[in-house]
């Protein structure tokens, strides 16, 4: 388990003494322009209350992480309801999404579904807070409501579908998995450059394909699975080094012959340099088990510096070098008269922004053995990979905000200090203060999720699952029932990190 220490940031401001000829008078009795006044004292005091933890998400939840961790279940949902507060908080869409996956992970399904439809309909009714918008224009993106990631807003709907695939309703986990597809175009039609690489998720397509295949519904099996192989090896191959799964195209090849699709499994036959060979229907029961294997990634913090450059046709440039970054500012009519100054006084600027830090599986191969054979349970989707490119694509679009967020706190802090010496010194050790990243995100994610499809025979079947790492290997005993023509959606987890 990979921990965080505190970080604890000095001020880059410096004191300068300043001398000034306004009148004296200006000042109370026995105060010189060098001495610090009371209230300056009081308004750092109140900043360090307000403004000063640089704990993270993670530390400041970390019992409930621990125990999380640990298996601590029951444990895990007792701080959950000590902390029912958030749940009317800037925080309480995390509440229901961890409460959702607690619940989930004991087994309590409705009640899960449950607190997974509260934070789904809290995701939908998102609307922007003009308050909460104008307290991080001066202190930082924290103190909004938490806004889920795009990748977050579709795993609700994942876990809703394994616990209806769980109570055996085939059509409820259906609807789930549909709204997946409906949210990516919703949540695409938000960026009109498209500059995100999360646009199509193939494990819901795939997902969809393993329902409609339990339903008896070869053809539109056989539609799934096809748009589950394209995007892997579009979309995910290129962006998070995932192929279409082994798995996945014998069930691609399966159905398509099952549908009478002789010309499209001439083709797939060619591209997987295989011929497909019947399996004489036996009426059996299969076994689908998905292996939610380690923990997601946790948001820490990161800065990068910018110098300002003044450019020929009338824009600043905020560049940094280090990582090739640069931002041009066009100071026109859209911007009011105190932001183009607050702009123009800048020379350097330090801005915060969250980073994902991974937290790697111990495990990094499963298998299933049963009836004298091994399964390979195959990666099929990595969240882990697709949370660190979706905040990486969020942060190239909203880094110009950001900039002038910190812009207008370098505004006030001039306009203060052309007021007042000490009240411009306040002003800039409150900006260093305030400027932090948001380090909230959904922390009971798996890494990633694995999948695999074996043959069952008619009652009890023992199954050894095997899960292995370089210098490690763990086996658990699983017993299922199996049932003429029926598939068994089961679903394993391993917490283990390195």
């Amino acid at each position: 388990m990979r921990s965080f220490g505190l970080v604890t940031r000095k001020s880059r401001n410096k004191s300068v003494t300043r001398y000034s000829n306004q009148p004296q008078e200006k000042y109370p009795v026995n105060q010189s322009r060098n001495q610090c006044p009371r209230w300056f004292f009081y308004c750092l005091l109140l900043a360090s209350f307000t403004f000063s933890s640089c704990a993270t998400w993670y530390q400041r939840n970390l019992a409930f992480q621990t125990a999380v961790y640990n298996g601590e279940l029951d444990k895990a949902e007792k701080l959950l309801e000590k902390e029912s507060k958030q749940a009317d908080s800037k925080n309480r869409i995390l509440y229901y999404l961890n409460k959702g996956y607690v619940e989930f992970s004991l087994g309590h399904l409705q009640a899960s579904n449950e607190a997974f439809e509260t934070a789904e309909r809290l995701t939908e009714d998102f609307t922007k807070n003009i308050g909460a918008e104008a307290a991080a224009l001066l202190t930082n993106p924290e103190v909004r409501p938490y806004r889920p990631e795009d990748f977050e807003v579709i795993m609700i709907n994942f876990y809703k579908a394994l616990n209806y695939l769980s109570l055996n309703d085939m059509e409820g986990a259906l609807v789930e998995v549909r709204k997946i597809n409906i949210k990516l175009n919703a949540l695409n039609d938000r960026y009109p450059d498209h500059k995100n690489r999360y646009q199509q998720d193939a494990f819901a397509h795939l997902l969809m394909g393993l329902i409609y295949d339990a339903s008896g519904d070869a053809n539109n099996a056989f539609i799934a699975y096809r748009n589950a192989y394209e995007v892997y090896e579009s979309d995910y191959a290129k962006n998070y080094g995932i192929s279409a799964p082994e798995q996945l195209k014998q069930d691609l090849m399966r159905t398509a012959y099952a549908c009478g699709f002789r010309e499209e499994l001439r083709q797939y036959e060619k591209t997987f340099q295989r011929q497909y060979t019947p399996s004489p229907s036996n009426g059996q029961g299969e076994l689908v088990l998905f292996w939610l294997n380690g923990m997601g990634p946790v948001k820490a913090e990161w800065s990068i510096n910018f110098l300002k450059q003044q450019r020929g046709d009338g824009a600043i440039v905020f560049y940094n070098q280090e990582l090739d970054l640069m931002f041009p500012f066009f100071i026109g009519s859209g911007y009011s008269e105190s932001e183009r100054n607050s702009i123009a006084n800048l020379q350097m600027l330090r801005v915060a922004f969250p980073k994902y830090v991974e937290r790697p599986p111990l495990f990094t191969r499963g298998n299933l053995k049963a009836n004298n054979r091994t399964y390979s349970l195959e990666i099929a989707e990595n969240i882990n990979g697709i949370a660190f490119k979706t905040l990486h694509d969020r942060m190239v679009r909203e880094l110009a905000n950001s900039l002038l967020r910190v812009a207008a706190k370098k505004g006030v802090e001039h306009l203060a200090r052309q007021e007042n010496e000490w009240l411009g010194l306040a002003a800039s050790i409150i900006n260093s203060i305030t400027e932090k990243a948001d380090t909230r995100n959904w922390q009971t994610l798996p890494h990633s999720i694995y999948y695999t499809r074996i043959p069952l025979s008619p009652g009890q079947n023992n199954i050894t699952l095997q899960l292995s790492s370089p210098t490690t290997t763990t086996t658990k005993q699983l017993t299922i029932e199996g049932k003429n023509k029926r598939t068994n959606f089961q679903v394993f987890q391993s917490l283990d990190s390195q």
